[in-house]
């Protein structure tokens, strides 16, 4: 007769999983991906290391899972901030980029290894599908606000990718240790400033 999983068992083999994933996030916020090796992940989760293996095929694939975890939570909180805010393009990208920037600044490691740090196919896929997200947000931004007459006629995936390019470069000068800025309020406003400007968008 087939072995059927019980109710009991499907849980105690999602619990590993989700410790395996925890314990791989918690790595990856300390000491970025390289921090996490199949070792470490399962010293840190309490398994064996042939655990790991159990319930993904190889690291690569594991984490990409972490990576896709983190990203989707980082993303829900972007654009739930950012659709909150009051309906002009000025609001709405300033809550955008004030949300992703403290968020990022918060844990400089784990913004670091989520936007910048060499990583495997699988994982930099991800990372190029959060990007995606991310674009396509500002391009809903910025087109409700050109169909408003709040901004100037552009082209709105051209703006957004420069957008995004202009705070993922401020980011990455600020979570190096050698960075001269001090102030993250200081940084997200100036950063703001100049992609509203650049726009042609009022401030708010």
């Amino acid at each position: 007769m087939p072995y059927q999983q019980t109710e009991k068992t499907r849980a105690h083999a999602q619990g590993r999983r989700d410790s395996i994933l925890h314990a791989a996030t918690a790595l990856i916020s300390s000491g970025g991906f390289a921090a996490a090796s199949v070792r470490a992940i399962a010293e840190e989760s309490g398994n064996a290391a042939g655990s790991v293996y159990r319930y993904f095929d190889n690291r690569e694939k594991l984490l990409a899972s972490v990576f896709r975890s983190i990203a989707d939570r980082e993303f829900d909180a972007v654009e739930d901030a950012t659709m909150s805010a009051r309906p002009t393009v000025a609001d709405r990208l300033s809550s955008l980029l004030a949300t992703f920037s403290t968020r990022a600044l918060r844990n400089p490691t784990m913004a670091e290894a989520l936007l910048f740090e060499p990583v495997n196919p699988l994982v930099e896929s991800e990372r190029l599908t959060f990007r995606r997200r991310y674009h396509d947000l500002v391009v809903t931004v910025i087109r409700d606000g050109i169909l408003a007459s709040e901004i100037p006629d552009q082209d709105a995936e051209l703006s957004a990718r420069s957008i995004i390019g202009a705070n993922a470069e401020a980011l990455m000068g600020r979570l190096s240790p050698e960075s001269s800025v001090t102030d993250p309020d200081y940084l997200i406003a100036s950063v703001t400033t100049f992609c509203l400007r650049a726009l042609g968008a009022p401030q708010p």
